[in-house]
């Protein structure tokens, strides 16, 4: 049933001719666990899809409410924003039962490779930015924003055209020019990571960087500091109001008071050889990932 080798054989055999990958688990599942185990299964299954959804419907209500309607309705209440945020819920929820034919439609019903794919198209700018803003010191706030805008504008212009004409499958092509959709999502994502981080870097070095008071254990470079840091959103006017209440430095003053920091004293630092263990756990991780990411694609 799985491993169906013709069109007709899969469409007997699930109703989808490019393949039967999706039955693939709830075949395993319904046929080798006995009934305690299957029902066990089972309910891991649902808990799971539904943690998923709540985060995500919860995620994109608050945004919704939070960052769009209440700069709309400055005056709003919480009992408003809070029937704001359900209803936008709701609405997403409409939104995603209806998107369900495209996910059928898509990629010759494939449910695997079409989750793989658009995160491919829109995973890889968020992922660059968040690299970029640990390991490099001198981006800054302008180079994130224009590398989310770009990246994503870039993976849009591979997803809309593969959604609206389709990539089709082995035995019916789609009508996706080969020049948008002929790269594989996988090799399409790593191209997106660099070109998102060029952007990135090449917005940043525009602009002023950050003051290096900003960045102590923000950073890679920086993450074993023993300085003071200094909050980015804190407002001169701030800064020197502090440093009128700390009083001359030495009188009794916490140490960095007089430089307005808004921080707790640096927590100490970690073993070094549980650090190793987690660095060596990372770098082995991470070639696994590259080694399956590679030969599979």
């Amino acid at each position: 049933v799985v491993g169906c080798a013709d069109p007709q054989g899969c469409r007997r055999a699930c109703g989808a001719p490019a393949g039967c990958s999706n039955v693939a688990y709830p075949r395993l599942v319904l046929t080798l666990l006995p009934p305690g185990l299957r029902g066990l299964m089972l309910a891991v299954v649902l808990a799971a899809l539904m943690s998923s959804l709540a985060s995500i419907f919860a995620s994109a209500g608050a945004l919704f409410t939070l960052d769009i309607y209440q700069r709309l309705r400055p005056s709003a209440g919480p009992r408003h924003l809070l029937i704001a945020g359900r209803l936008w819920v709701l609405a997403m929820v409409g939104l995603s039962l209806a998107w369900l034919p495209v996910v059928e439609a898509a990629r010759g019903g494939q449910l695997f490779d079409y989750i793989q794919a658009i995160a491919s198209y829109l995973a890889p700018p968020v992922a660059a930015v968040f690299f970029l803003a640990v390991f490099v010191p001198r981006v800054n706030e302008p180079g994130a924003f224009w590398g989310l805008l770009g990246g994503l504008g870039l993976g849009l212009a591979r997803l809309v055209p593969e959604v609206a004409l389709g990539t089709g499958t082995c035995g019916a092509p789609g009508r996706c020019p080969p020049l948008v959709c002929g790269l594989h999502y996988l090799h399409f994502a790593a191209l997106l990571f660099l070109a998102t981080a060029v952007i990135v870097v090449a917005v940043s070095l525009c602009y002023p960087p950050i003051p290096r008071q900003h960045l102590h254990r923000l950073v890679f470079s920086l993450r074993h500091s023993r300085e003071p840091r200094v909050d980015l959103d804190q407002s001169k006017d701030e800064v020197q109001l502090q440093d009128v209440e700390a009083g001359p430095a030495g009188q009794g003053a916490e140490p960095g008071a007089e430089r307005g920091v808004a921080e707790p004293p640096a927590p100490p630092p970690e073993p070094p050889v549980w650090s190793r263990v987690v660095d060596a756990n990372a770098l082995i991780l991470m070639a696994v990932a590259f080694f399956l990411w590679g030969y599979f694609a």
